[in-house]
């Protein structure tokens, strides 16, 4: 629907296999790029400590540093979606920046060069995410938000899992059950993985910036006579809603606690899987991910996101108690499983909560926000892991995550209303 002056013009989308055809555009291109990422970056960590000698201290600032650093320009970018009425251009910079940065890995031969084409990902990352979803959430209506976000997620996990497959044969065929990961096995994965990030990039052919006229936004009915009240009550409409800035706080407080995922491949090959096997616990751990994204992302339009988060953020509990005080390596199978539960039930519900909690005029800006709390501070967990690790156990870093999203539940339930 489209809100100008005292009118509400309702436009019918095109649909690809019953979805918005955005949406769906959108989420092939996420596909592509996963299949990618999976492939170069999932084993980044132990191509740090087992080829080039990295302590785990220093693969924590690696991964804080570059996501926290570039996440300035997720809030800059999402801002400045806003402020041009334009999404695609910045989606599109963003991942082509990353596919630039990515071949360089195959003649990375200390850790300084790694953390400049990490940063350099992260950066095109952090220009694309922001717009990327506002453009899924300005596509369709609040009936589908829940539905429109879990498919792209699921999308976008499917490339993950897709990639990690082929990751896992290339491990088998050069090194089969080793430990540690060799130098020779670990550059082919770049350059396949390099190879599958360019077409990504003209999957944007077929997506459409929606229509935006004069003064104009997309809006539901609902949302239309929210805008309404807010224009007749003389509200600002730049302001954001109390619950969205407490979510905020909320996300800072879980984030703290939740390192770089580089310390749950750590950890697992710390209890003793291959390379091998911990690249099999990742694709199972995917396709939990992917395969519970849409509908538990449809649930969440029928009975609310809060439910969905809480109960995702339980789970991610269990998970990081787990990795804490499990000793054999055949349990760490089992909390993968888990941890694609709780991946499931928040990632793609928690995005749509942030679109129900702000103005479609301040989504791009919302999301930039969103999504700089969560990169901005996976800095110090990652730093604070990292210390853990060395300094206490391999155990202490989780134990740590487990309490800080303890009260991150605790907050929720307590202050954010739907």
């Amino acid at each position: 629907m489209t809100l100008q002056g005292n009118s509400v013009v309702t436009t019918e989308p095109k649909r690809v296999f019953g979805f918005n055809r955005n949406v769906f555009f959108l989420g092939l291109v996420s596909f592509l790029t996963d299949v990618s990422s999976e492939m170069i970056f999932t084993l980044l960590p132990l191509f740090l400590m087992n080829v080039l000698g990295a302590a785990p201290v220093i693969i924590g600032v690696i991964e804080g540093i570059a996501d926290s650093t570039a996440s300035i320009f997720r809030i800059f970018s999402g801002w400045l979606s806003d402020k041009l009425g334009k999404r695609k251009f910045l989606a599109v910079l963003g991942y082509g920046l990353s596919t630039l940065a990515k071949p360089f890995l195959y003649i990375a031969t200390t850790w300084g060069l790694v953390l400049g084409v990490r940063f350099a990902d992260r950066l095109g990352k952090g220009v694309r995410t922001a717009p990327r979803d506002a453009l899924v959430a300005d596509s369709v209506t609040v009936e589908e938000r829940g539905r429109g976000f879990g498919l792209h997620r699921a999308m976008d996990t499917f490339g993950a899992a897709f990639g990690l497959i082929i990751a896992a044969a290339v491990v088998y065929l050069l090194q089969k059950g080793t430990l540690e990961l060799a130098l020779d096995t670990y550059q082919p994965l770049v350059l396949i993985g390099t190879a599958f990030a360019v077409p990504a990039l003209f999957m944007f052919f077929f997506v459409h910036e929606p229509r935006r006229k004069a003064k104009a936004q997309t809006y539901s009915a609902e949302e239309a006579n929210s805008a309404a009240a807010h224009s007749s009550t003389g509200m600002p409409k730049t302001k954001f809603d109390n619950r969205f800035k407490l979510f905020l706080a909320i996300m800072f407080l879980f984030s703290l606690g939740n390192s770089s995922d580089a310390f749950l491949i750590l950890r697992a090959q710390n209890l003793g899987n291959p390379v091998l096997y911990i690249l099999l616990m990742l694709i199972l751990f995917n396709f939990v991910y992917a395969s519970i994204s849409l509908p538990l992302g449809t649930l969440s339009d029928r009975l609310g996101r809060k439910r969905l988060i809480i109960s995702g953020w339980l789970i991610y509990v269990l998970v990081y108690l787990g990795f804490a005080l499990v000793s054999a390596s055949w349990q760490v199978w089992g909390l993968f499983i888990l941890y694609g539960l709780y991946y499931g039930a928040t990632e793609g519900v928690a995005r749509a909560f942030v679109a129900d909690l702000v103005p479609p005029e301040k989504r791009g800006t919302a999301y930039g926000l969103f999504h700089g709390i969560l990169g901005i501070t996976l800095l110090p967990a990652s730093i604070i892991a990292g210390w853990l690790w060395q300094a206490i156990s391999p155990a202490a870093p989780f134990l740590f995550g487990a309490g800080m999203a303890l009260l991150a539940v605790l907050g929720l339930v307590i202050l954010v209303r739907e």
